[in-house]
């Protein structure tokens, strides 16, 4: 590959299975992690970064088999998933309870800021999720709900203030001078969001049927000034389809192409590459290139660039 264009095929990614705190958890201990670009937000030293590079924000995949789920967690900045396969819950809340909403293949959900969310499969087949996280250092870790944390410690998995996981049950211990991470005390719980379902959907999430037909027209904002859903999370995410017009491409900002269905021919600089559904490609700055479904039939696929916005708190929580 040239130094202008990174590509990751879907087939070459390098899954972690001890990314987080509730690696040992029943019914989150199956999950597994990738981390495409930047360094994500694993808490493992053995998680595998594809590409070091960070444009202003992070890639990352979640896989799951049936039923396995994702504990409730936050973030600093923005969360955004889309499904690339299968069928998903995504729910909410001090105790996830407070509101949820199941998504399917290319629907796309930017999870705001200041509440604790978590997700699930509950389709019938191990299933990935797509994420863009906001920020270079993707908004400085995970935040756990604090049963999360207690309940981890309860099968042998302790999380330091460093940020780093220690397994008992390798007879792993915190290193001299390093506390365990405390719990978010009440006063912060208390500012924890607890939206309904209303003020999450569908403001904060967009449909790939929906997004399908209005591709017709040409290349859909989907996140950003200009967006269905408005935001300025440090990046922009926009949807182009086989029914798009497209012309050549030449920004001044990092693009990731992050294909959902069928296949698209990648043109740049006297070459050509097929991207596949599952398979990400980075370009960098000033480079000129030309997208073309390269099969008939349905393709689509979501582009991400960054912007000059700090990656911070969404709109949601700045409302409160």
């Amino acid at each position: 590959m040239t130094e202008k264009v990174h590509i990751v095929r879907y087939g070459e990614l390098i899954p972690c299975r001890t990314a987080f705190i509730d690696a040992h958890t029943p019914g989150s201990d199956k999950k597994e992690n990738f981390t495409i670009i930047g360094g994500g937000v694993s808490e493992a030293a053995d998680q595998h970064v594809h590409i070091k590079k960070t444009p202003g924000f992070n890639i990352g995949a979640a896989g799951q088999p049936p039923k396995c789920r994702n504990s409730l967690h936050t973030h600093r900045t923005a969360e955004v998933f889309f499904v690339l396969s299968g069928r998903w819950r995504f729910f909410w809340g001090r105790w996830g309870n407070t509101g949820e909403v199941v998504l399917e293949a290319g629907d796309i959900f930017n999870i705001p800021t200041g509440m604790f969310r978590g997700f699930e499969n509950v389709g019938t087949d191990y299933s990935m999720i797509m994420a863009i996280l906001g920020g270079n250092d993707a908004g400085g870790g995970v935040i756990w709900a604090p049963q999360v944390i207690e309940e981890a410690r309860e099968h042998g998995l302790i999380l330091g203030e460093n940020g780093k996981l220690y397994d008992t049950k390798k007879s792993e211990r915190l290193p001299d001078g390093i506390n365990p991470k405390k719990l978010m005390d009440e006063a912060s719980l208390s500012l924890m969001g607890e939206p309904k379902i209303t003020d999450i959907v569908p403001r904060w999430v967009s449909r790939y049927l929906d997004l399908l037909a209005l591709s017709k027209d040409g290349e859909v904002s989907v996140i950003g000034d200009e967006g269905i859903i408005f935001d300025r999370p440090g990046f922009e995410v926009s949807f182009v389809s086989s029914f798009t017009q497209m012309n050549t491409i030449k920004s001044d900002k990092f693009d990731v192409l992050m294909p959902v269905k069928g296949h698209w021919r990648l043109c740049f600089s006297g070459h050509k590459e097929i991207l596949n559904a599952g398979d990400t490609a980075l370009i960098e700055p000033n480079c000129n290139y030309k997208l073309e479904p390269s099969m008939s039939g349905e393709a689509s696929l979501y582009r991400v660039r960054n912007t000059d916005d700090t990656a911070g708190p969404t709109w949601l929580e700045r409302d409160r």
